[in-house]
């Protein structure tokens, strides 16, 4: 396991791949010093000393630059929920089970319930509500309306941003390979038919 030191009370930062873990995510171990700041370049032109721990972080979400000044503990997911107000992120577990909460970060995908804002210093940040930037549906969300890819709602947003990965990587993928692409997903409503129905269906709209 790839292991990044930044000090005490590590976190999990999970970058999803289909080729790992049962629930497609392999761990970074990251953790936190606001004690040497000097020794975290990640970090290093961020810290305050006259603010103690709190941590001025720039990250781009959506498209937007975003500056904001957080506690070094705060998960992303809250930073983008709270502190943004981009609730299309939700918050199913906090032990990076259910995948509700993934966003991209940098490209990959992240389940932000087990990263830190902190972590997002420097990053470009995409929500689902940022995955069709000039409006409208993204022809993943158009394959989810028109295929019924959801019934209370809750997982989809984490849906979605796993499937527009998962067709990035693969954009032809057989039914088996959409439902190991989803294993770090879970739903507790549909029986995943129609997700996988619509999955097919983005990537058959997305060669076309």
């Amino acid at each position: 396991m790839p292991t990044e030191i930044i000090g005490p009370a590590w976190k999990f930062c999970n970058y999803r791949s289909n080729s790992e873990s049962v629930d497609g995510a392999c761990g970074r171990v990251y953790t936190l010093d606001t004690s040497r700041p000097e020794a975290n370049p990640r970090l290093a032109n961020h810290y305050s000393p006259r603010k103690g721990a709190i941590l001025n972080i720039q990250v781009t979400v959506n498209g937007k630059a975003q500056e904001r000044e957080v506690d070094p503990r705060r998960l992303l997911v809250h930073f983008l929920r709270d502190d943004l107000g981009l609730t299309g992120t939700k918050i199913g577990c906090d032990t990076s089970q259910c995948g509700a909460c993934v966003v991209k970060m940098d490209g990959k995908t992240v389940k932000s319930c087990t990263c830190l804002a902190v972590q997002a210093n420097g990053s470009d940040v995409t929500t689902i509500e940022g995955i069709a930037p000039e409006g409208g549906l993204d022809p993943v969300q158009e394959a989810f309306w028109d295929n019924h890819g959801l019934q209370c709602g809750f997982c989809t947003a984490g849906m979605i941003i796993t499937v527009d990965e998962l067709l990035r990587k693969n954009p032809n993928p057989s039914e088996d390979e959409v439902r190991e692409g989803l294993k770090g997903n879970i739903c507790r409503c549909t029986g995943y038919q129609n997700i996988v129905k619509a999955t097919l269906a983005a990537a058959e709209a997305k060669r076309s």
